[in-house]
């Protein structure tokens, strides 16, 4: 497609050692790594508002750094954009042998099952499990891994009994908050945002984007409280919590 080539050109042009772009010559797959995951964020933002012309945008800053990332490599030899998008190509006929080869299957669960068995025989793992990276969100990485074993059949057949989980584990919880022992409420505290993260699984949310959007909502809330007060001349650090409360609730009604 000649609109790709031209962006490699472009980035080509930009990289040049005599008469390139300064910052651009400066980068660095270290340094990239900041402005991907920026961009990464949001691409998921855009898509989040229902933005149809940021969508594009974000999905044209996210590709520059793919095709940035590819260059730095090519110049040292390392690989090219060509064998990155060959190395994806042969990866998705290969996990879709349903579709590229003989495979039966009914249903997207039993894609994704078999998308993990694949994935495993692949990189030859011992654990059905990936050693995913220490930046991953951790409400991520608990769906993630979760998904994983259920691929091999440990797991709740339903979000209701998974959420039997979440009610022991806060039973859990209050028996060490009770104890005071730190640890243990630290480690009952994990227990109960795992359980409730595969809960969320198993219920088709995915938890890093339900807490994200609770997080969004506590704070258009919160604001509230605070215009609401300094309309009326009061000082937020000297309000009762009955009266943020009140105020609160008022802002539940706008959601």
């Amino acid at each position: 497609m000649k609109e790709f080539n031209k962006l490699i050109k472009i980035l080509k042009r930009l990289r040049n050692p005599i008469n390139g772009c300064p910052w651009d010559r400066k980068q660095t797959p270290h340094s990239l790594r900041e402005y991907i995951l920026e961009e990464a964020h949001e691409l998921v933002e855009a898509i989040d508002i229902g933005s149809i012309e940021k969508q594009k945008e974000e999905l044209g800053d996210l590709l520059l750094q793919i095709i940035f990332l590819s260059q730095l490599q090519r110049e040292k030899n390392y690989f090219s954009i060509r064998d990155v998008i060959e190395t994806i190509t042969r990866k998705l006929i290969r996990r879709h042998p349903h579709i590229f080869g003989t495979t039966t299957v009914h249903t997207a669960e039993e894609v994704r099952q078999n998308w993990e068995k694949i994935k495993k025989k692949e990189k030859k793992k011992e654990s059905i499990l990936s050693d995913y990276p220490d930046r991953m969100p951790a409400l991520s990485h608990a769906k993630r891994i979760a998904e994983q074993a259920s691929s091999v059949g440990f797991d709740w057949d339903d979000p209701l009994k998974a959420l039997e989980k979440v009610e022991e584990e806060i039973e859990e919880l209050k028996q060490e908050i009770s104890s005071k022992n730190s640890e243990k409420i630290e480690e009952e505290i994990g227990d109960i945002l795992f359980a409730v993260a595969n809960t969320a699984r198993l219920a088709h949310i995915n938890p890093e984007f339900a807490l994200k959007s609770t997080n969004k909502k506590f704070i258009r809330r919160f604001r509230f409280i605070e215009n609401s007060l300094k309309e009326q001349g009061k000082d937020i650090n000297r309000t009762s919590l009955e009266e943020m409360e009140a105020l609160w609730q008022q802002a539940k009604t706008g959601n």
